[in-house]
């Protein structure tokens, strides 16, 4: 399980807002955010398995993130979905961003995966089982797992319990940072912070060679900031990322 929360167009001058908690194997290396050059100048952490990412920014202020989607059908994935990431954060915005990933998706095959693109302008999610839908999301709080978002969930024969209960938690985080009354985009994404750190909510995840592997806070507006945890939120400090941009 992978976690994407988004408040995208709520907060006066950050328009992207970001809490993420990635889900791996506690084996499998990668690297901590850091600026780099795929195309464009991106900030994002890197899979040092397959030399792609689950999550990022750009120059131009486009958030791309990824997580695995749970299906019933054994999909042939002879191209990384972290590669898929890291080729969208070399556009301008969502919109040709998504469209690449449309042409990609018949290019290449990949395993399941919800991709979500967000800039000041759209915020699209990508939801691949084996044939491509495309959601433009309405201004507000989103949240992403593998099962789905929003309400909107497919759950998986081969994993009913699992994915009832991730629907569950999502239903429950998305309620949970709904914006209070005056809250700013800072407050927002310490709050954001914190939920997902907390056991309550299950999307920060401790298993038998597998779990929460980091998360990551990112804001994009005016300003812009990430701030990184190498480890499970719940036991690793959020540490804001050098070389941003």
């Amino acid at each position: 399980m992978c976690t994407i929360v988004l408040a995208w167009q709520v907060f006066d001058g950050t328009p992207v807002a970001v809490a993420a908690n990635r889900d791996e194997r506690l084996d499998r290396p990668s690297q901590p955010p850091q600026q780099r050059h795929w195309g464009s100048r991106v900030v994002a952490p890197a899979d040092e398995e397959a030399d792609g990412t689950w999550i990022g920014y750009n120059e131009h202020g486009l958030l791309a993130a990824v997580t695995n989607r749970w299906v019933d059908t054994d999909l042939a994935g002879d191209r990384s979905r972290g590669l898929l990431v890291r080729d969208t954060l070399s556009h301008e915005s969502a919109e040709p961003a998504a469209r690449a990933v449309e042409q990609a998706t018949r290019e290449a095959e990949y395993e399941g995966f919800n991709l979500l693109l967000a800039d000041e302008n759209a915020a699209v999610l990508l939801e691949w089982d084996g044939q491509l839908a495309v959601r433009n999301f309405q201004p507000g709080v989103h949240v992403v797992v593998n099962v789905g978002a929003d309400g909107d969930y497919r759950i998986p024969a081969r994993r009913p319990d699992a994915g009832e209960e991730q629907a569950t938690n999502a239903t429950r985080l998305r309620e949970a940072l709904v914006p209070e009354p005056g809250e700013s985009a800072d407050d927002w994404i310490d709050r954001a912070g914190e939920t997902i750190s907390d056991h309550e909510y299950g999307v920060c995840v401790h298993g038998d060679g597998f779990g929460t592997r980091s998360s990551s806070l990112i804001a994009l507006g005016s300003d812009r900031e990430y701030r990184y945890a190498d480890g499970p939120p719940c036991r690793a400090p959020y540490r804001p990322v050098e070389g941003q941009i």
